[in-house]
């Protein structure tokens, strides 16, 4: 009976209901080795060998298929289609045969399937292959080039840049891409100009609206009324006349749908109409592909295989009719400049089950799913015929013309199923609204007067380029050739777990330390955060999977060139680093001023000078007569905190607003000997410093205001701010510890009475939620265990999240997150918790009388609770949470 290993318990499940009981499937759970984090685990002295390490996690999961495979003398390694599903393949045949669990005699084969389907395993199945070696090769590359970065470059960092975290091969590339967009947003100057309007009605009394486009004669450019003046002139030019249409043109369009998804386009998609960050879609799309809903969602690949698209014209029919079915199949050509790593498109595995069919999926499945069913169909339908209507309107002299424009739809087509959003950096290169054309204009005809029923004047200001959105950023590093389908999600996830960007409003901001390490790269290691050099190396890496290139050839010339730009580095001190950083950066952090006094003289002393520091929590600008002066401020600048001023007197002691690394602050007095942590005050989230007063400082600085005393005890209800926002706070006499109950609006903290204060204070008495002696509530509902009963939940631990079924506790592992995981990857893992553990209540459970068990159990429960203790002690030092 063959052994066939796959990625994740999910896909077992599903490929054993196919397969049936001729095969014994079982998961790898991912990776199970990897290069250690330690020096010398490729080593560039002896020909790049590479040292490996079976994970503590898999070493449990590669036992279980060498067990297997003492009974079993056939493995066949189903990991997923791409380069990184070949290294888990060839990873596993490695070790097993280091174990010698792999025999002389054991056949060993490869088979990819791009779906999940009985159809394609089968396929599979039957046209096995062994491991591609030029693949595997792609991977090795890419790996020892990520770690001979990573490890060599991020403790340069460490040194000459406290608080830097890391720098990675393709992470600190993505990060140069936000972080230059933030200083082109910063440079930025708005232009003004404006346009006009005329609001206009036909003979018959229809109304419509026309733009100025002609003015003396001449064609208006965009920036040709520059001022309110001149607009109020091009109005008067307008309404002085009279107005006649002079040509009215209907020309036909059409539209056609756009290509299936890939890896990137599914991640933009799903950005722009959810707001879907890339590792949510990933997620979302992997557990779709696990069940055997969608073809494998990490592609490079816009065709679809012959038999998908028949199947898809045939549902495109029977939904919609023939008229919505092109005369031939629409082809999709692929850009993938390997065919090997060329899969397909991600789709439907059946066309015929939209998404109304799978109410049992969770949420952000289900909406992924109809937005990949949608474009799949939308994608072979036929194309929407429009009708595009210009209409020239002018004076007799010639002085002014105006234009309108319109838009019917004649046939929709594709478009009664599904339209592409649009990034708002297409909608400010097309002028504004994608709404402008999508209107129907009454009818005219040549030379018919057109009455003005008002004339309007419209300011406008150039807009600085957008922030990147998660979907936006794959966007471009896709079109500069940064990063593969595999890796997107992960590369921006992990400059914000570095915490060098953060994310707001679905907008992606460079931290402080994120700048300086940019910075910091662009000055010292040019060539290695430049775009073309990244790109040109990821072809490189396509060319060693496609067999075409020597990958230990493509890794010494890099080393060579960059071990010698470390040792460079590693020479200078910090002092010479920082001087270099505050020279770059001194057009931002000392911009010219209008008064033309030194830009960088110490606003606060006056005879001391602004320079770049560093600390653990990034970079900020500090006063030269540091500890004299503690003047310090963010390197966004001045204009983020209002700039640092005093305030005014109170009691003898100066109240200042200054701005520290964490933000602006207000402060009593000074810092001296005697009093080395004067009083201060953080400005509450919402708060513009540019506007802040003595009285609001004082407010402040008087915190924690008392409300009143509480009518059943007489104590005080007391209001602040705290780390999570503004709250109240009480404690009885006898209770341990206060209750805290949220405020919602800021100035509530200065002017909540005593009766609303005490009707919350109860109420979240009443309503603790989590807390020491109540029931802790779980973090996601997972539904009832599919063959035993009862409920699975993931709760918050103090080791992390973890999924809890009756008295098993199974801990998530580092790839799963509370918000991923699936009922089948949670019955997975309690099945497995429970067996390791000798647990064998869930089968006894059905067939033991009622009493019984009860009885049993209640005797069992102490003795396996100090082992349950130490098992968790033992895992609290690898586990992230702990």
């Amino acid at each position: 009976m063959p052994v066939v290993v796959v990625e994740s318990p999910a896909k077992a499940k599903t490929i054993n209901k196919y397969l049936g009981s001729d095969y014994t499937v079982l998961a790898s759970y991912g990776h199970v080795r990897d290069l250690p984090p330690k020096d010398g685990s490729v080593d560039t002295e002896h020909d790049f060998a590479m040292k490996w390490e079976v994970g503590a996690d898999s070493r449990k999961h590669v036992k279980a298929i060498a067990d297997a495979l003492k009974d079993d003398n056939e493995l066949i390694l189903a990991t997923d289609p791409d380069r990184e599903g070949e290294a888990i393949s060839w990873h596993l045949e490695e070790t097993l045969r280091k174990r010698k669990a792999i025999k002389k005699d054991t056949p060993v084969s490869r088979v990819v399937f791009n779906a999940i389907t009985k159809s394609a395993v089968t396929k599979a199945m039957e046209n096995p292959r062994e491991v591609d070696i030029p693949l595997v090769d792609a991977y090795l590359a890419r790996r020892a080039l990520d770690y001979l970065v990573g490890f060599n470059l991020s403790p340069v960092l460490w040194r000459k840049l406290p608080g830097a975290r890391s720098a990675g091969r393709v992470q600190s590339v993505c990060l140069r891409l936000i972080v230059e967009r933030e200083m082109e947003i910063e440079a930025f100057r708005a232009r003004e100009y404006w346009s006009v309007e005329a609001e206009l009605e036909t003979p018959r009394g229809q109304a419509f609206t026309a733009r100025l486009t002609n003015l003396a004669g001449k064609k208006l450019d965009r920036y040709d009324i520059p001022d309110q003046t001149q607009a109020e002139l091009a109005v008067q030019a307008v309404t002085a006349r009279d107005l006649a249409v002079t040509s009215v043109e209907a020309k036909p369009a059409s539209r056609n749908p756009s290509a299936p998804f890939m890896t990137s386009t599914l991640q933009q998609e799903a950005s722009r109409k959810f707001g879907f960050g890339a590792r949510q879609t990933m997620n979302a799309a992997q557990r779709l592909y696990e069940a055997g809903h969608i073809t494998y969602m990490r592609t490079d690949g816009i065709d679809m295989a012959p038999e998908a698209v028949t199947a898809a014209r045939d549902e495109i029919r029977a939904r919609y009719g023939a008229d919505y079915v092109p005369a031939s199949a629409r082809v999709y050509k692929n850009k993938a400049k390997n065919a090997q790593e060329a899969h397909e498109c991600i789709r439907p595995t059946d066309m015929s089950v939209d998404a109304g069919k799978l109410a049992r999926l969770e949420a952000d499945q289900r909406k992924l799913y109809d937005l990949v069913w949608k474009r799949t169909l939308a994608a072979q339908m036929e194309g929407a015929r429009l009708e595009r209507t210009t209409v020239e309107i002018g004076s007799q002299d010639g002085q002014v013309g105006l234009r309108a424009t319109g838009q019917v739809v004649l046939f929709d087509g594709f478009l009664r199923v599904y339209e592409e959003g649009r990034d708002d950096v297409e909608a400010a290169k097309n002028g504004g609204s994608a709404d402008d054309d999508d209107k129907r204009l009454p009818q005219m005809s040549e030379a018919e007067p057109a009455k003005k029923l008002g004339v309007t004047p419209s300011q406008h200001f150039t807009q600085p380029p957008p922030r990147y959105t998660e979907a936006s950023l794959v966007k471009r590093m896709e079109e500069l050739g940064i990063g593969r389908p595999s890796t997107y999600a992960s590369i921006v996830s992990t400059i914000q777990e570095r915490e060098y960007v953060r994310k707001e409003q679905n907008r992606l901001f460079p931290e402080d330390k994120g700048r300086i390490v940019t910075i910091f790269l662009l000055n010292f290691f040019r060539q290695y955060v430049g775009y073309e050099f990244t790109a040109n190396l990821e072809e490189e890496l396509d060319e060693i999977s496609a067999g075409d290139l020597d990958y230990k050839e493509v890794l010494a010339r890099f080393w060579r060139d960059f071990s010698a730009a470390i040792g460079e580095t590693s020479e200078l001190r910090i002092s010479e680093v920082l001087t270099k950083l505050d020279e770059a950066l001194a057009p931002q952090l000392y911009p010219p001023k209008e008064d033309g006094s030194d830009p960088r003289a110490c606003p606060v002393c006056g005879s001391g000078s602004l320079h770049l520091k560093t600390s653990r929590t990034g970079g900020f600008v500090g006063c030269s007569n540091y500890p004299e002066c503690r003047y310090t401020r963010p390197i966004g600048g001045e204009e983020q905190g209002g700039g640092d001023r005093v305030l005014g007197e109170e009691g003898g002691d100066e109240i200042s607003l200054r701005s520290g690394r964490f933000g602006p602050y207000v402060q009593r007095g000074e810092a001296t000997e005697e009093n080395k942590k004067p009083p201060r005050a953080s400005l509450p989230k919402g708060w513009d410093a540019a506007e802040l007063d003595l009285e609001k400082a004082l407010m402040l600085l008087s915190l924690p205001r008392e409300v009143g005393k509480h009518p059943e005890d007489g104590q005080p209800i007391s209001a602040n701010f705290g780390r999570f926002g503004p709250y109240l706070m009480h404690q009885k006499p006898d209770d341990a510890k206060p209750v805290y109950a949220n405020l919602k609006d800021p100035t509530d903290v200065f002017e909540i009475g005593m009766n609303r204060a005490v009707e919350l204070i109860e109420h979240k008495r009443a309503n603790p939620g989590r807390g020491r002696g109540s029931a802790a509530k779980p973090l996601r509902e997972l539904g009832e265990h599919p063959d035993k009963g009862g409920a699975l939940n993931v709760m918050d631990g103090r080791y992390g999240p973890y999924v809890k079924w009756e008295k098993v506790n199974a801990t998530l592992p580092k790839e799963m997150t509370p918000e991923s995981i699936t009922l089948e990857q949670a019955v997975a893992l309690v099945e497995e918790k429970a067996a390791k553990g000798g647990k064998k209540t869930a089968k006894k459970k059905p067939a033991a009388k009622k009493a019984a068990p009860k009885k049993t159990t209640a005797r069992k429960t102490p003795a396996k609770k100090p082992a349950a203790r130490n098992s968790a002690a033992k895992a609290a030092p690898d586990d992230p949470a702990g």
